[in-house]
């Protein structure tokens, strides 16, 4: 299955987190997706490896996504190696996306800023020749992604583009809120972090009004480049 966006996060949410709205906006506009989870989130203070394999299905659907993998590296302690780059390559190659997005450069959680390099290294040795991987004993061409980009997370990092996404941003919400273990509810009773509380909910909103606010439009989401945005005139600049 040929993808028009892989869509890759350290953790089952990373995704919709960073850029559930864009994904369902280019599903709306008939491009394919797909995401890959790289870990299980099992170091995750609430919810357990079950319940969040459920919520991204269920947060899945909501987008809409063409199919989505988890590569099962170890939460917290994955690292940027040839053993884990052939993995994810071995997605790229399989999958063959045009856009792959990503975690973001840097940020509270140290997955998410090894997660970043360990794929953006991955998509470049993915269009080596002389790398040779293999799924279910079949060898696999080379393929490397036209363009990859970083959602932003926790931390408040200046995009190089946003994409206006005021459409979707409820679509966004629900796939967010499908992980009904790690985001707000008064009712549970589990041990609280950074990102259970009200305001941090909130804040994926809030904040996506505030780039939305910056550009003119109601809601926006915002990513950073590894190389300069091409336009072919002035004009496709909003």
């Amino acid at each position: 299955m040929k993808l028009d966006i892989l869509a890759i996060g350290a953790h089952p949410d990373d995704v919709e987190l960073g850029c559930g709205a864009t994904i369902a906006k280019e599903i709306a506009n008939g491009k394919t997706v797909g995401i890959i989870d790289l870990t299980r989130g099992e170091l995750g203070t609430r919810g357990t490896v079950e319940t969040r394999k459920e919520e991204a299905e269920n947060s899945a659907k909501i987008l809409g996504v063409s199919v989505r993998e988890n590569l099962g590296f170890a939460d917290g302690f994955f690292i940027n190696d040839k053993k884990h780059q052939l993995e994810v390559i071995k997605m790229i190659r399989k999958y063959q996306p045009e856009v792959v997005l990503c975690n973001a450069i840097d940020d509270r959680h140290i997955d998410h800023g090894k997660g970043s390099k360990l794929v953006s290294d991955a998509c470049f040795l993915s269009g080596l020749t002389k790398i040779e991987t293999e799924i279910e004993g079949e060898p696999q061409e080379q393929w490397r992604p036209k363009h990859v980009y970083h959602y932003i997370q926790w931390k408040t990092i200046e995009p190089d583009f946003v994409v206006d996404v005021s459409d979707v941003i409820d679509i966004k919400m629900k796939s967010v809120l499908a992980y009904k273990t790690q985001f707000y509810d008064p009712s549970n009773t589990a041990p609280n972090t950074p990102i259970s509380s009200k305001n941090f909910t909130d804040s994926v909103k809030y904040r996506a009004r505030d780039l939305g606010r910056l550009i003119g439009v109601e809601f926006a989401e915002g990513f950073t480049v590894e190389r300069y945005v091409a336009v072919n005139s002035i004009f496709d600049l909003k």
